[in-house]
């Protein structure tokens, strides 16, 4: 249990680190864009790439793919919805940060502490789903529905919709790996050796890209900008909490752990997204670095209140 506070207290203390980095002024204007760039298309698709390679897909949890997905796409429309009408700067900060959940960089520690190895397998087949839409879904949908206000026709916001999505090298990963999970298919070993000294720096340039992009000057108007986001990603956990209670067709282990990814953190992509559509991404990189906060407590609750 100390181990595992103390792992996830240090992406704390590297959010930290990024905060007190921004503010000495010594990396200059843009590191936060630059380190976004390093991480979507370096270091985060060897990370996919490592930990996919440990995954057996079994036909019988196929289905966490589905529900992976669905716990984004659900929430993202739902959203769309609400605030179709919103100012734009409002619609890209609650779009780009409704959904995706940290599971790779953060929920798969206490899933390893906690679970057997059936868990961690059953997390990398809902991060799988959840990762369809957090590494290019999500933003592939930002740019033809919120920001496609010069592709109004339904065959325009399509083929931008389908570009974005597979040019994402995250996503183009996921693809792939499925397709050879399904076919029985791995990687050489020798190429995960060859990656591993890049997937290793995943976890701390995604928690120090946050750190960088938080500020700290929030109006009464960003403040409820920043609590509603908050109130729609804990009704939507809770949501997926009493799904996989009562209506997931899971064994009680795969349940728990579905209950237990619910209270991930965001995914660190989310600033991410918001800094590229020329959003406020300080207020998103609060909002994702509050999570984490809820995430570790609430997190660290069920494991006990489980009885894992």
């Amino acid at each position: 249990m100390l181990d595992v506070i103390i792992k996830v207290s240090s992406f704390v203390f590297i959010i930290l680190v990024g905060i007190a980095a921004a503010r000495s002024g010594k990396f200059g204007q843009g590191a936060d864009r630059l380190i976004s760039r390093i991480v979507f298309n370096l270091t985060l698709p060897c990370a996919i790439v490592r930990a996919f390679q440990s995954a057996e897909l079994r036909p019988e949890l196929l289905g966490l793919i589905v529900v992976g997905f669905l716990a984004n796409v659900i929430p993202f429309f739902a959203s769309y919805a609400v605030y179709r009408s919103r100012p734009l700067e409002e619609r890209i900060f609650q779009q780009a940060n409704v959904c995706g959940l940290n599971i790779g960089c953060f929920a798969l520690s206490f899933v390893q502490a906690f679970f057997p190895a059936a868990g961690v397998v059953a997390t990398c087949l809902f991060d799988a789903g959840n990762s369809l839409m957090g590494t290019g879904g999500t933003w592939a949908l930002i740019r033809s529905l919120v920001l496609g206000t010069n592709h109004d026709r339904l065959s325009d916001r399509l083929r931008v919709f389908a570009r974005t999505l597979f040019s994402s090298v995250p996503f183009d990963c996921y693809v792939v790996l499925i397709a050879m999970g399904l076919a029985g298919a791995r990687l050489p070993e020798q190429v995960i050796t060859l990656i591993s000294p890049i997937a290793d720096a995943n976890a701390f340039l995604s928690m120090f890209m946050i750190g960088l992009m938080i500020r700290f000057s929030v109006d009464g108007r960003k403040a409820v900008e920043l609590a509603r986001l908050l109130g729609w990603r804990l009704a939507c956990s809770a949501l997926l909490t009493a799904a996989a209670l009562f209506v997931l067709p899971f064994d009680g282990i795969v349940r728990q752990v579905v209950i237990v990814l619910a209270w991930a953190p965001a995914a660190s992509t989310g600033p991410l997204y918001t800094l590229w559509a020329g959003g406020d991404e300080g207020l998103a990189g609060m909002a994702n670095a509050l999570t984490v906060l809820l995430g570790v407590v609430i997190m660290t609750a069920l494991v006990i209140v489980m009885g894992v």
